[in-house]
């Protein structure tokens, strides 16, 4: 999730359990907790440019390093003497605030280490954006509220819709896999893996990526009542696999390497891209959805002293709100009733 929402989530979850004992000190420390764990944005070098995909919401983001992290946060203040008969509530806020950090971007698309160092699994829900302006923009006012007026309702009042805001998405989740399993039904496809991402600032627009085969389908569903969901086709792309690089390729041990560690941040979703094939992308997530372009990527030149190359298409990624608020209101072109269930 974006820093804001990360620092007011914290801030918004320390004053309500603390406010009443550390006054208006509390949201500054539940908001430095919330947003600490990203430090690890710093875990880079030159020589190695998959070192920070690899280590990016990894061990600052594990449940079992949430005391540890907490007491981070909590030290400016601890080190000094005039806050340390406090130490306990101050403690709690920073960890308090910390604590919210990963499980709210476990129910993001990236996905976190949440179960580190016990698993290497990324736990990824999908239910919502890293940009969410409905849920920011709740937080913010009730955290301005309680802190103005010493009352910890408006807080209070903010996480519960928070909750719910996530809560329905997630159940927008299931419908748009229902749907999803209709439209492959309908192709004649065998899902053999199928992820939901949503789009940005709403729950009803989705992006369906669905795999049948060695091929990748992504797709755009519109949920909202059974009888008006809606769906549009979208693009189809080869899935790649180590075994699919080139003799080269194969050849050279660090790009075998980095395309391991490339298709484990990509939770495996790895292909070519359209225009540039010598591009090889996380296939999740497309600048274009009549084609795939992707986001970020590597390009490997075997042989060399640095074979791998990332490539970072982040500032091309553009929302097109017109078109997006056509999709989420049901203006917008080429979108198709969703096929029938078969018996």
């Amino acid at each position: 999730m974006d820093p804001l929402t990360h620092a007011l989530l914290g801030a918004s979850a320390a004053h309500l359990a603390l406010g009443p004992r550390l006054g208006r000190h509390a949201w500054l420390l539940g908001a430095v907790g919330g947003v600490l764990p990203d430090a690890d944005i710093l875990i880079r070098s030159s020589a190695d440019p998959l070192l920070a995909i690899q280590y990016h919401r990894h061990f600052t983001h594990a449940l079992a390093f949430v005391p540890f992290g907490g007491a981070v946060a909590a030290s400016p203040w601890l080190v000094r003497k005039r806050h340390r008969p406090n130490w306990r509530p101050i403690l709690a806020a920073t960890t308090i605030g910390y604590a919210t950090h990963a499980v709210l971007d476990a129910c993001t698309n990236y996905g976190t280490h949440l179960l580190w160092p016990f698993s290497p699994q990324r736990v990824a829900w999908h239910w919502i954006t890293t940009i969410g302006p409905p849920l920011t923009l709740t937080l913010l006012i009730g955290l301005i509220i309680a802190v103005r007026r010493r009352s910890r309702l408006p807080a209070a009042l903010a996480l519960v819709f928070a909750m719910a805001f996530v809560g329905s998405a997630a159940w927008q989740r299931e419908r748009a896999l229902e749907v999803q399993s209709l439209i492959a039904a309908a192709r004649g496809h065998r899902i053999d893996r199928a992820e939901m991402f949503p789009t940005v600032g709403n729950q009803l627009l989705w992006r369906s990526v669905y795999q049948s085969g060695e091929t990748l389908y992504t797709d755009r569903l519109r949920i909202v009542g059974a009888d008006a969901t809606r769906w549009k086709e979208g693009s189809t792309v080869d899935l790649l696999l180590e075994d699919d690089l080139s003799p080269q390729a194969r050849d050279d041990e660090r790009v075998r390497r980095d395309f391991a560690r490339f298709s484990y941040f990509s939770a495996g979703w790895t292909a070519r891209a359209s225009a540039d094939p010598s591009i090889i992308g996380d296939a999740r997530y497309s600048l274009r959805t009549d084609a795939f372009e992707p986001i970020w990527g590597v390009r490997f030149h075997p042989g060399a002293v640095a074979p791998t190359e990332w490539v970072d298409r982040t500032i091309k990624n553009r929302v097109p709100i017109g078109e997006l608020w056509r999709e989420v209101s049901g203006t917008a072109a080429g979108y198709m009733r969703v096929p029938p269930a078969r018996n």
